[in-house]
């Protein structure tokens, strides 16, 4: 039905507000080291786009893809070659994490049968590539991390082309963020600067609950700038983006040395420069400087608590589902369909309701969001636990009913959530508009598996304008795990 004005008059609203509990999403920072996982966290460093051309020697061993054949029980990172064998041999011994590398004329996929398939890590570590990504490997990598998996973006100066190729990895990362199958409407909430910074010591926020900068592996202070780069952050593209470390003199949205973000289930973090993660030992042939132990600095405790809240903290990853435990499959939410109307949902008055101007999918209720023609906000909002060891998905079915006429601007918008206990948004699964109007309900879906192990609650806002109306309406909802 288009062109209505809805009435005022709702149905009242349940303003039982729920308790929330982010549980195993920030680690300790007093802990010396964490403590062996049941199931690994699986991180896959990438070697296929010219990590090692001219001086750069970004790998964590020359065996490859499976490092342990260099060897098996590493104690130093000489045992393994590669400028980020500390890197590597760090999380290697902890027992929590199992590690492999993408080889040199392989190709990044997900969804495949091969070892090395996304599907099989929690966490992808881009360390400076230095070709473009395929069309397919940029699919690849944004679905596995829509889907709840870890990217880790390093990037270096601009106009470090160290294979000539004529792209760096400023553009190569911009590159994948903004040309992409998925999602190109700056995703992440952040885009790299064209920029060439000689030297600085950046220097972290202040923020004790942070995971990156107060984890298991230390306490984060400062890093390292030698020839890098920095990010500008966008958070009206993306609210969960947030810098942890700023060239000397910026802060805000610019000069973001070291920043984190959100993606559909998933975690992104950013770093401006490869020379902190360069141990100084690698390859005969290479010229190397050691950051990874700069006394000005903690690189390591920066690049090993990212690694670890990248794969998910104390919980399971989210690259190939919940990880390896045992789960009793279930529906979680409560109400899912609205029948009981007022119940289980906290909601904006008059959201969950049976008025008969918009049809409910099944039954006779319905979330119905918005739909006045002046300015107004409503909102949609369950806490809900997913337990540990589960793959779990969010299901709703979504109707978009609009009398604007534009089909170029979005003047409405819904945004489907997961937000932790203080009201920060952890991902912004998606945002509908006016332009997604339709006869029907079209069902949509989101793997909420990297939220395994913690309470999290599913909001959805609607944001309506101060003229035509539109209407979003839910029903059917459901989170199965699995």
């Amino acid at each position: 039905m288009l062109g209505f004005r809805r009435s005022r008059h709702r149905l009242t609203t349940a303003a039982a507000v729920f308790g929330l509990l982010v549980a195993g999403a920030a680690v300790q920072a007093s802990a010396a080291a964490p403590a062996a996982a049941a199931t690994p966290h699986r991180i896959l460093f990438d070697n296929a786009h010219a990590e090692t051309a001219g001086n750069a020697d970004w790998i964590i061993s020359t065996s490859q893809p499976d490092p342990l054949g260099q060897d098996s029980s590493p104690s130093a990172e000489t045992d393994w070659t590669g400028a980020l064998s500390s890197w590597g041999v760090a999380l290697q011994k902890t027992g929590d994490y199992s590690l492999k590398t993408l080889p040199s004329g392989s190709s990044l996929a997900y969804g495949g049968s091969t070892a090395t398939d996304l599907s099989n890590f929690d966490t992808l570590v881009l360390p400076e590539p230095n070709t473009l990504f395929t069309t397919a490997e940029k699919t690849a990598i944004m679905t596995f991390v829509k889907n709840g998996g870890g990217l880790f973006m390093v990037s270096d100066h601009t106009g470090a082309d160290r294979n000539n190729d004529g792209y760096d990895a400023v553009e190569i990362l911009n590159d994948l963020m903004t040309n992409n199958s998925v999602d190109s409407t700056d995703p992440f909430g952040f885009s790299i600067d064209s920029l060439s910074i000689s030297s600085d010591y950046p220097s972290a926020i202040s923020d004790s609950s942070n995971a990156v900068l107060h984890g298991s592996f230390g306490t984060v202070t400062k890093s390292l700038i030698a020839s890098g780069t920095t990010a500008t952050l966008k958070p009206a593209d993306n609210s969960a983006v947030k810098g942890l470390l700023y060239r000397t003199g910026y802060s805000g949205n610019t000069g973001a040395f070291f920043a984190t973000s959100t993606f559909g289930s998933g975690r992104v973090a950013f770093w401006g420069d490869s020379s902190p993660i360069d141990d100084g030992t690698g390859q005969s042939g290479n010229t190397l400087y050691d950051g990874w132990n700069d006394t000005g600095a903690t690189n390591a405790a920066l690049a090993l608590n990212a690694t670890e809240w990248l794969a998910g903290g104390s919980s399971s990853g989210g690259g190939g589902g919940g990880g390896g435990g045992t789960c009793t499959a279930a529906q979680l939410l409560a109400n899912p369909g609205f029948e009981s109307g007022n119940t289980s949902w906290t909601a904006t008055s008059g959201v969950i309701t049976n008025s008969s101007s918009e049809a409910a999918r099944t039954g006779s209720y319905k979330a119905w969001l918005n739909g006045y023609g002046s300015a107004n906000t409503d909102t949609l909002s369950q806490s809900v636990t997913i337990p540990s060891g589960c793959a779990a998905t969010l299901n709703f079915y979504l109707h978009v009913d609009t009398a604007e006429t534009t089909t170029s601007t979005a003047y409405d918008t819904l945004k489907a959530q997961v937000v932790n206990s203080s009201g920060t948004v952890l991902s912004t699964l998606a945002t509908y508009s006016n332009l997604n109007a339709a006869s029907g309900y079209t069902l949509r879906s989101f793997d909420l598996s990297g939220y395994a192990g913690q309470t999290v609650t599913v909001k959805f806002t609607g944001t309506e304008g101060s003229t035509l109306q539109t209407s979003f309406v839910l029903d059917d909802t459901a989170l199965n795990v699995s």
